[in-house]
């Protein structure tokens, strides 16, 4: 039985209700997903549900950046900055094809958040505290420099620059490439699975009745601990806890926050360089370039509306345009010239009197009084600390008898890479392999990039595919992959997390649905009711990412 294949589950869910397990983590984004590989690889045995598709919540939503903190520095928090630029560093060494070193351009502009002497000695603290490489570290540049570096920049107030290291990820493929990986080491995840309510023993939580959405039947999962890694959901888990009060529980709460990012067609905004700059209201916002297009992001308000969709409002969208126009004024983007959007929610903990963007992006563990160990806050950088710190907890109630963290040296599913070098070797081969169908460096690309080693199985799928367009038959190729190894039940899971097509290029979603549609329907054997819905869904995904209310 492979757990992530979409054949397998009705024996998964034989597994799940039929085992006893050390461990049930309720969440599928990355910090459940973190939790999941931890326990697995000390040899926990580990369940995993997810209500939705995994990383449908915040993972799939977040400015995509395995970054080091930069504003930490600002409030002298030096130790944070270490540990999340020293995680970065190993992120960057399990995943090479998925985190990837870029340069990020600060510009200098006057009355702007940094000084030049600050900025200079800040990145060099920044690079010294996170341990990088030589050649990626810190270049302060010249007005002249700067604006030949980036040419679209307002000149009239900028006074120079600094160029540093980033790393840019894809969040979604992250999450899903690491809960492959728990898989592997024995855990089994399952998602669109909800856990509705809790099992008791004297008290305690002792598992907890799910629900699957798919084959829409109940069943039991038993575990001696339970840990809620819900994200924006944490308090609607720990709220169905009957044992623990509410008003205990809400005495530490969290404080939701929308962040927004929209996408521009790179032609309409062709920067070099991700840039990292200034905006009027004190805050910064980050432009990165992707693919064909260049996205923006992100904003920072209060939220208290829908968890499952959150929505990118027109004064959002209005917002992050003013910031690039006053920033690169030659731009002029206009609310038509947004290709796609995405709108997700930081789960923050609650700090009276503290606007959103003064929320500490701090993890926080709570322990209710039946035992159920819920975690929130933190950043995408940190999961895997995050993690340690939760499965430490969970090995010390199960008597310490399943030895320590393992995960700073295990690679991630598809990364069987040394380095980046044989990242952009393997890209290279792919790419002339596929220049044989008329298909090159684009196409290798976003397969290396998603899916790293395992584009070998798409690529022996796609030779055997009978197909005159070919872009549709890698698409098939990959479709194929993704219902046997990675557990998608829709287009939208597809589309969105597991490709990012929806996000970064709009265009081939239109092109390809019709033949993806057809191909997916003849897998599960949909009558045409059931695909109907299924086109009604993607059409809808598709309107929503264009449209501001």
């Amino acid at each position: 039985m492979s757990p992530l294949s979409v054949f397998d589950r009705d024996q998964l869910i034989q597994k799940l209700s039929s085992e006893h397990f050390d461990l049930l983590v309720i969440g599928g984004g990355i910090t459940g997903a973190g939790i999941a590989l931890d326990g697995a690889s000390r040899g926990m045995q580990v369940a995993m549900v997810e209500k939705q598709d995994f990383a449908a919540g915040t993972s799939s939503r977040s400015t995509k950046l395995i970054h080091g903190g930069l504003r930490y520095l600002k409030n002298l928090e030096f130790g944070l900055v270490r540990e999340v630029g020293r995680e970065r560093a190993i992120a960057h060494c399990n995943a090479p094809h998925l985190v990837v070193p870029e340069k990020m351009l600060l510009p200098l502009v006057k009355g702007g958040t940094f000084g030049k002497r600050a900025t200079s000695f800040g990145l060099w603290l920044y690079d010294f505290l996170a341990g990088v490489n030589s050649d990626e570290r810190r270049k302060m540049l010249s007005k002249k420099q700067t604006e030949k570096e980036e040419p679209l920049l307002r000149k009239n107030i900028l006074k120079g620059g600094g160029l540093y290291t980033e790393y840019r990820t894809d969040d979604a493929r992250l999450t899903i490439e690491v809960v492959k990986t728990a898989a592997k080491y024995g855990a089994l995840p399952i998602n669109y699975c909800k856990a509705k309510d809790f099992i008791y023993e004297s008290d305690k939580i002792s598992g907890a009745i799910c629900y699957d959405s798919i084959e829409k039947k109940e069943f039991q999962i038993k575990a001696k601990i339970v840990v809620n890694a819900g994200g924006p959901w944490v308090d609607k888990v720990r709220q169905t806890d009957a044992v623990s009060k509410t008003a205990s529980v809400l005495k530490k709460r969290l404080h939701l926050t929308k962040g927004v990012h929209i996408v521009i067609p790179k032609e309409k905004f062709p920067i070099n360089h991700s840039v990292y700059f200034d905006v009027e209201d004190g805050r910064m916002i980050f432009a990165i370039p992707r693919g064909k297009t260049t996205y923006i992001g992100t904003t920072d308000t209060d939220y208290s509306g829908s968890l499952e969709n959150p929505e990118v409002t027109k004064a959002d969208a209005e917002y992050l345009l003013k910031a690039v126009n006053e920033m690169f004024p030659e731009t002029n983007l206009q609310l038509e010239d947004i290709v796609s959007s995405w709108a997700g929610l930081r789960p923050l903990i609650h700090e009276e009197g503290k606007s959103p963007s003064e929320l500490s992006r701090k993890d926080e563990v709570f322990i209710s009084d039946s035992g159920l160990i819920s975690i929130a806050g933190g950043k995408l950088t940190g999961y895997r600390l995050m993690a340690k710190r939760v499965v430490d907890l969970v090995n010390k109630k199960l008597d310490q008898s399943h030895g320590r963290c393992k995960t700073k040296n295990i690679k991630i599913s598809g990364a069987e890479f040394s380095n980046s070098e044989e990242v952009d070797n393997y890209i290279q081969t792919v790419a002339k392999n596929l220049a044989l169908h008329g298909l090159g460096r684009y196409e290798a690309e976003h397969l290396v990039r998603n899916y790293g080693k395992q584009s070998d199985k798409i690529l022996k799928q796609f030779l055997e595919l009978q197909d005159n367009d070919a872009a549709a038959r890698l698409a098939k190729a990959e479709l194929w992959f993704c219902l046997h190894h990675e557990a998608v039940y829709h287009l939208t899971d597809f589309f969105i997390r597991r490709t990012g097509r929806l996000l970064f290029d709009i265009g081939s979603v239109e092109k390809l649905l019709r033949p993806l549609l057809t191909e997916i329907t003849k897998y599960f054997n949909w009558n045409e009711n059931r695909r109907e819905q299924e086109q009604t869904e993607i059409k809808n995904t598709l309107s929503n990412a264009k449209r501001f209310l």
